[in-house]
């Protein structure tokens, strides 16, 4: 049977309105915005946050769980939220739907501004988005995140035909993996790849990230621990 979306909600704390209404929030930036000190840090805080939920829910009867106390949280005000946005960190993963930043990093509303396509590649159209996250949304942080038992790269590493969309898609996988028969390995080549095509195709990012400005890092999730370990 699998995991019930509200006790796992209870468990994170989630991303649920109930969320946002039954815990008092982390006083929030003097403009209204939760802005950490330590983007890195508050995303892999995060991250463990999520990785023990996801190990007690996979061991433990979920009926003895409860949310945890106090929430470590920052909640942006929805009324500045209507009004504008100031996310902390960009990061840029796969569309797999097992692979939520949101979720991977229990954050909430406003904290990320979010790029996905099937292999976390770093396309024309992700290079911008990336570009106006950290050019005009300010993000001190860009993280490239590929994950384990990645689909696209897996499609990347086979000899079967695909349609003529999903054999462009994934050109740029098959480039990065250089002929690699080891899915962790061809994930992490990816990523990395993702993540330097970033650099040498946009001088934004390039001169945003040699002045200090923006800080570039690559990580692996592990779908079995909901773990995310930085690669780079």
């Amino acid at each position: 049977m699998g995991i019930q979306r509200r006790h796992f909600l209870q468990q994170t704390g989630g991303l649920a309105l109930a969320a946002l209404m039954q815990a008092r929030p982390v006083e929030a930036a003097e403009d209204g915005f939760c802005v950490p000190d330590d983007p890195l840090q508050a995303l892999m805080a995060g991250n463990r946050r999520f990785a023990e939920a996801w190990r007690r829910a996979d061991q433990n009867n979920w009926a003895t769980q409860q949310a945890p106390s106090p929430d470590p949280r920052c909640f942006n005000s929805p009324r500045a939220l209507a009004k504008s946005q100031h996310p902390w960190a960009t990061v840029l993963t796969c569309s797999d739907s097992r692979v939520s930043p949101s979720w991977v990093f229990d954050t909430t509303p406003g904290d990320l501004f979010v790029i996905r396509n099937a292999g976390n590649s770093a396309f024309d159209e992700a290079i911008a988005s990336v570009e106006y996250g950290v050019s005009v949304l300010k993000t001190p942080l860009v993280m490239v995140m590929g994950h384990s038992g990645c689909g696209a790269v897996t499609a990347a590493m086979d000899a079967n035909p695909l349609t003529p969309s999903l054999d462009r898609l994934i050109q740029p996988i098959q480039e990065s993996i250089n002929g690699s028969s080891d899915l962790a390995e061809a994930v992490r080549s990816n990523a990395l790849a993702s993540a330097s095509t970033l650099i040498q195709r946009s001088a934004v990012l390039a001169d945003a990230k040699t002045s200090g400005a923006l800080k570039l890092v690559v990580g692996y999730f592990q779908l079995s621990s909901g773990v995310v370990t930085l690669i780079e």
